[in-house]
């Protein structure tokens, strides 16, 4: 098959995707696809500009992925490097590639990656794409609207409320603290402030308000992090995420031997068992189709409780997804595969 693995974008989580994206396209080239690794905002421009015969140097032509750092890319400098400085979202090329292409992998994360646009585009455009479709992808990647779905679903939830910008200066204190401030649509934990105090809780809104115009409020749960990948419908097995030092912030997210993780997780059966049960519900409660990941706490009395779902999960060395399918006897270039494969019975 012809391939485009889309990454990059203009997300805070750039530089993330573009490791997804180098992994995902080496996999699938050992299954003998020919593969294309694009950045979807910088686009490809050749010298003659003719990409009719791209799929027959993809190497050549796709992006060359540098580590992850620990701190988040300059979007204000990737905007000044493209080179035709457009308004246009898709960068030169894109669209005329993708359509070329038999299918997306999608290795896009955070906006404009998991928030439905592009779905939405390719739906217009009619090209085949990984993953979700445009409304489940655009109502999971907002917190606060996610969790009240959730809520009305049975599924538990940390208690909390949403902000807008223009109440920054009016904002109402948590009921209680400590509580976690945090952008509604950001991954990747950036902009994630764990505060225990008036004066701690007013700065954290100022670095939230940094990232996006609304965030959410909600109460601290202590306790133990896990994660639970769904395909199909099916949920794989638990995963415990415990971070060597602090929380399962961005760096601790992608530094190797920053956090253990084990699965299957060191939780009695009938926990287990719930947990699966609650990521099986959240992906009917947001109508999510192919592949996702839930991420839940569970405290001292072990109550879980839910954070939010991942329609376009990481698929990075130490990404969780991969970790849970290899559990199960899928290996990283057969869950690629599988990934393909699920999204294009959407396209029948």
């Amino acid at each position: 098959m012809n391939i485009v693995v889309l990454a990059g974008g203009l997300s805070t989580e750039r530089d993330v995707s573009f490791k997804s994206g180098d992994m995902v396209s080496e996999a699938l080239r050992s299954l003998g696809h020919k593969v294309l690794l694009l950045d979807v905002f910088l686009g490809y421009k050749d010298a003659e500009e003719d990409v009719s015969t791209i799929f027959d140097h993809t190497r050549e032509a796709s992006v060359k992925v540098a580590e992850i750092t620990d701190t988040v890319p300059d979007l204000a400098a990737v905007r000044a490097s493209r080179a035709d400085q457009s308004d246009c979202f898709f960068g030169p090329n894109v669209i005329a590639i993708c359509r070329m292409a038999d299918i997306v992998f999608m290795a896009l994360h955070g906006e404009n990656g998991e928030n439905g646009k592009v779905q939405a585009a390719f739906d217009l455009f009619g090209i085949r794409y990984t993953g979700n479709g445009y409304l489940s992808s655009a109502i999971a990647m907002d917190k606060g609207i996610s969790k009240e779905f959730l809520k009305s679903h049975g599924i538990p939830c940390p208690d909390g409320f949403s902000l807008h910008v223009s109440q920054r200066q009016t904002a109402a204190e948590p009921l209680r603290y400590p509580c976690v401030v945090k952008p509604a649509c950001g991954g990747s934990s950036i902009g994630v402030s764990i505060v225990r105090s008036r004066e701690e809780y007013m700065q954290a809104l100022e670095d939230a308000f940094a990232w996006e115009d609304e965030v959410i409020v909600e109460d601290y749960i202590e306790g133990r992090e896990f994660s639970v990948g769904v395909i199909e419908g099916k949920a794989l097995p638990v995963i415990e995420i415990a971070p060597v030092q602090g929380f399962y912030d961005y760096k601790n997210k992608y530094a190797a031997g920053s956090a253990v993780e084990t699965c299957p997780a060191d939780l009695p059966e009938d926990l287990t068992t719930q947990m699966q049960h609650y990521a099986e519900a959240v992906v009917e409660a947001l109508g999510i189709e192919t592949y996702s990941r839930m991420d839940f706490l569970l405290n001292a009395r072990n109550e879980m409780f839910c954070l939010e779902a991942n329609t376009l999960p990481g698929m990075t060395p130490t990404s969780l997804l991969p970790q849970e399918a290899q559990a199960v006897g899928i290996d990283y270039a057969q869950l690629c595969q599988k990934i393909i494969d699920i999204s294009l019975k959407r396209f029948v």
